[in-house]
């Protein structure tokens, strides 16, 4: 009789699961509901009951993606239909497949969002549908809805799955309430739409997006044929090529693309393809020129996909006042309302020292920064150096320590067998003093975050005239820093050039707080639209479009039975 305990629990378990279900049920009604809307509302609930037994959600072939979102969504109706009435659907359907289908104007795949399964079912019926079919696509249309609000939110994808290096702050919230609100209102549509980036670079791409797509379906554009550089003057058989290329994106008007002789038209046709595509804008077709001529169409069109799904990633509120700095672009921002009032080139690290994306605040400036060196960066890039030139620390203004602590000495680098020191087993502490030679120039700007990245000067001017300028270890070098500090140092004295020059001419390190602290955006944009609607492109120097394309390519979860 051992097992009796265990028998009588067993039985009465199932006695509770039993009485309660059959309670729930008995509640699930609403009063004025129509029978059909009944019967639907306990297929719906035997469907989700289901679900949280099983883990697994499926209609048909269809998989319900965000199955736990539908569960609370129905749960917060009483297990209502949203969408279908008494057998019909309701006037929000035709809204929400509207908007599905809208979803490509977004970058976004319309079938991801059961959008072939909705309009197979609504086919099938002639008249009213079955309680089944009513309860499948209602449960399909919730799930619709709430999935693509969600990536239209803050994107299809988590960029934090695909790139480590990715620590913006995504938007996010509660689709539920929207859903709710949206079917209350009898606007789904709008709902959705007010989902998305309000930005007008987002606007802009999303027009670019329908324009490239427009050229795509045309055919493209032609290839302009191999051969030695164009300029003007030259008359060559390649140069009609070259024009009619040029015509399809507007750089050069149709009226004067006709011809092989290169002329003054061409050349500023020319100059305006490389401003928009960050090449030196020397109005010669060389090597570069032509490459980045010879990207096809539809690539050009999948960047600009690409860059609005990480519009998608961004936070809605990018601040009053804020720096932008776009790491594929080289180049760096400073906007108030959204208007550029400084703009300069800048230098980001290198491919294998990578500058993370991610936001912060900086809230205060180093004049005449010393520089503590990384460990990493001592034994890989420094360490060389001393072995080549044994008075390369002296010459540099570096000094050396046996530590890292406060009561560590200081080294005379003389003493040191540079050469029994091997790579990553770099022993001491380096730190070059403030001066002329400094690697962070005369300023550095700080904002809190775990990389240890910073905007900072630099004494390798001679950089900022490279075309691709990916030099650093991570840190973004700046053109003009100067100027930089002076717009965010405005409200004290140091706003003024002459005290800020003077200041740091006594070569004495200085923290400098903000009185207003400032946004900073560090981003990856290969592709955007300026505030007139001009379409920009850059390369992917990181490899990162091509990551992100391949996980945007991958299909949505199937269902587990077929």
């Amino acid at each position: 009789m051992a097992g009796f305990p265990i028998m009588r629990s067993f039985c009465f378990f199932l006695f509770s699961y039993c009485f309660f279900t059959f309670i729930a049920f008995a509640n699930v009604g609403v009063a004025g509901s129509s029978d059909f809307d009944e019967q639907v509302k306990k297929r719906l609930y035997q469907q989700l009951d289901m679900a949280g037994l099983t883990g697994v959600l499926n209609i048909c072939t269809e998989c319900v993606y965000d199955r736990n979102a539908v569960r609370d969504f129905y749960l917060s109706r009483d297990y209502n239909p949203a969408w279908i009435v008494e057998g019909q659907p309701g006037p929000g359907v035709r809204e929400l497949i509207q908007t599905i289908s809208e979803a490509r104007d977004h970058g976004l795949v319309p079938d991801h969002y059961h959008l072939k399964s909705i309009h197979t079912f609504l086919e099938d019926s002639d008249s009213k549908f079955s309680v089944e079919t009513a309860a499948s696509l209602d449960l399909l249309l919730t799930d619709s809805f709430l999935v693509l609000g969600s990536h239209f939110l803050s994107g299809r994808i988590n960029p934090t799955t695909i790139d480590p290096e990715w620590l913006v702050r995504l938007r996010n919230g509660n689709i539920i309430p929207t859903l709710s609100k949206a079917l209350a209102d009898g606007n789904v549509r709008g709902e959705l739409q007010a989902l998305l980036p309000r930005h007008s670079t987002y606007t802009g791409l999303t027009k670019a997006l329908a324009n490239y797509r427009k050229i795509t379906d045309e055919g493209g554009w032609p290839m302009v044929p191999d051969g030695s550089t164009l300029r003007i003057g030259d008359r060559n058989p390649r140069v009609a090529f070259l024009k009619q290329r040029l015509a399809v994106e507007r750089d050069l008007s149709q009226e004067v693309a006709e011809g092989d002789f290169f002329d003054e038209h061409l050349s500023a046709a020319v100059r305006r393809f490389q401003v928009r595509h960050g090449l030196e804008t020397d109005a010669l077709v060389g090597r570069n020129t032509l490459t980045a001529l010879n990207v096809s169409a539809a690539e050009r069109l999948q960047q600009i996909e690409l860059n609005l799904e990480r519009w998608r990633w961004l936070p809605e509120d990018l601040g009053e006042r804020y720096i932008i700095v776009n790491i594929a672009a080289f180049e760096l921002d400073l906007m108030e309302n959204t208007d550029p009032v400084l703009a300069m080139r800048v230098v980001v690290g290198k491919p294998f020292r990578r500058t993370p994306v991610m936001s912060g605040t900086i809230t205060y400036l180093v004049l005449n920064p010393g520089w503590e060196v990384p460990t990493s960066i001592a034994s890989k890039d420094i360490l060389p150096k001393i072995i080549k030139d044994r008075q390369f620390l002296s010459k540099m203004g570096f000094r050396l320590f046996s530590g890292w602590r406060p009561e560590d000495h200081e080294v005379d680098p003389e003493s040191v067998d540079w050469n029994s020191i091997r790579p990553g087993t770099f022993p001491f502490r380096l730190i070059q003093e403030p001066g002329p030679g400094n690697a962070l120039g005369r300023i550095k700007f700080m904002f809190h975050n775990p990389h240890d990245v910073y905007l900072h000067d630099t004494s390798s001017k001679a950089l900022f005239s490279k075309e691709f300028r990916t030099f650093s270890s991570g840190c973004i070098r700046l053109e003009n820093p100067l100027e930089l500090a002076g717009h965010l140092l405005r409200g004290t004295p140091l706003a003024h050039r002459e005290a800020l020059e003077m200041e740091l001419a006594s070569e004495e390190t200085r923290t400098v707080r903000l009185l207003e602290p400032v946004p900073v955006h560090l981003l990856y944009w290969t592709a955007w639209a300026d505030n007139d609607g001009t379409i920009h492109f850059r390369n992917d120097v990181y490899g990162r479009d091509l990551i992100l394309e391949k996980a945007m390519e991958q299909p949505p979860p199937r269902a587990f039975y077929q």
